[in-house]
This record gives C-alpha cells, sequence and structure tokens, in this order.
C-alpha cells in the first residue's frame, strides 16, 4: 500500500475542542503543515503544543507553490493541509491542491470534521436530505443571474456571506425571492456569540438591520414550493 503523503484536516470553526484525536495526531505525525494563515493556524498548533513547520498556502500563492510542493511529496515529505476554519477545500483553494496530488498519483487522505454550512443547515429546520450549496456569490460580475436561477430551486440552498455584505444579500433575497421566502442566519456558530435567526425574508432582514453584524455567516434558504 502506498504512503499517505497528504493528509487533509479539518479545523475548527470556532471552539478549539472541536477538533478530533485523529487530527491532532495526525498534525504531531507530518513533517510540514500547510496553512492558510500561519498566524491563526500557529495559534491552534500553540494551544495543543504542537511544534512543526508551518509554510503559508493560501489563494493569493497557491499557484506559485504548488510545483514545489508536489515535488516535496514525491520526494517523501508528508504534509498536512489545514485552513482557517473549518474543512480544506471548501470555499478555499485547498482542491487545486488536491487536483494536482491526483495528477501525480499522490495518495491523499481526507479526515471527517467540522464545517461551518453542517450545523447551521441542520439547526435551519428546512429539509436537509437534498440541498445545493453555493458558497460565496460573486459581488458583481453574475450575481443577478444566479440570484434569479436560485430563486427557482426546489433544494435547500445554502450560502456563505461576509458580515459587512449581509444586509445588503438579505435585501436581494427579499427581492428575487420574496419577502415570505423562510430565510435562517447562522453567524459565530460554535463561538460565545452565536445566533440563529430563522423566519421569513423580510424578518430576517430587518433584524439584521437593527444590529451591528460581526463574525462568519452562513445563510440557509428554504427551496421553493410547488
Amino acid at each position: 500500500m502506498s504512503k499517505t503523503f497528504l493528509y487533509l484536516v479539518p479545523t475548527p470553526i470556532g471552539n478549539l475542542g472541536d477538533i478530533t484525536l485523529r487530527g491532532l495526531e495526525i498534525l504531531k505525525s507530518v513533517d510540514t503543515v500547510l496553512a492558510e494563515d500561519t498566524r491563526t493556524s500557529g495559534r491552534l498548533l500553540q494551544h495543543y503544543n504542537i511544534a512543526k513547520p508551518l509554510q503559508s498556502f493560501h489563494i493569493f500563492n497557491e499557484h506559485k507553490t504548488l510545483t514545489g510542493l508536489i515535488k516535496r511529496m514525491q520526494d517523501g515529505e508528508v504534509m498536512a493541509l489545514i485552513t482557517d476554519a473549518g474543512t480544506p477545500g471548501i470555499s478555499d483553494p485547498g482542491f487545486l491542491l488536491v487536483r494536482e496530488c491526483l495528477k501525480a498519483e499522490i495518495k491523499i487522505e481526507s479526515l471527517p470534521g467540522a464545517t461551518a454550512f453542517v450545523p447551521a443547515l441542520v439547526k435551519s429546520g428546512f429539509p436537509s436530505d437534498r440541498f445545493v450549496f453555493e458558497g460565496f456569490l460573486p459581488h458583481k460580475k453574475g450575481r443577478q443571474t444566479i440570484l434569479k436561477t436560485l430563486a427557482t430551486e426546489e433544494r435547500t440552498i445554502i450560502l456563505y456571506e461576509s458580515p459587512h455584505r449581509l444586509v445588503k444579500a438579505l435585501e436581494q433575497i427579499v427581492e428575487y425571492f420574496g419577502r415570505e421566502r423562510m430565510v435562517s442566519v447562522s453567524r459565530e456558530l460554535t463561538k460565545l456569540f452565536e445566533e440563529t435567526k430563522t423566519g421569513t425574508a423580510k424578518e430576517v432582514l430587518e433584524h439584521f438591520q437593527s444590529k451591528e453584524v460581526k463574525g462568519e455567516i452562513v445563510m440557509v434558504i428554504d427551496g421553493k414550493k410547488e
């Protein structure tokens, strides 16, 4: 059996206690940890007394570093890829590294663990047997086209959004989906000030218009009913 050279290790989305025992074992065993932000990941590793070399791998340098990383793994170096929060490869450049490893026939192992959209989906109360994950919508080009298409989607819809764009996004949900469409917005999941607001699009919009919004946002939208 070939040796694993790349591990994909999910990290907590807020509460540091949510990392798995196996995830900690892998991080202690690898040669190098690839991280989206070495400062954020450094705090996690320090918390668990893990002393491993950290190397940046993020959206601004992934193309430049891919070839070198592949060569090092082919030479026998074992690496773990982590992100700032959650599972690597979801709405981050981790998929590029996975794709190149597959081309180079480098064995990959993906550990199960934290990801933000699953708890947000489950606690929304909307159907979870069939859903569509859209991640972050484009800020400008193509945004309206996607919103118009999603407005007719019958499955539950999951979106990521930044706090400073949440109100604008909810205004567009009201515009394209209708004010009575059910929406659930979760922020600061697993953290001290975790909040989930579920109601009609109009109700949720009014709730967040009246306050300062902070933290990572997951928006879950009920599918269109026949």
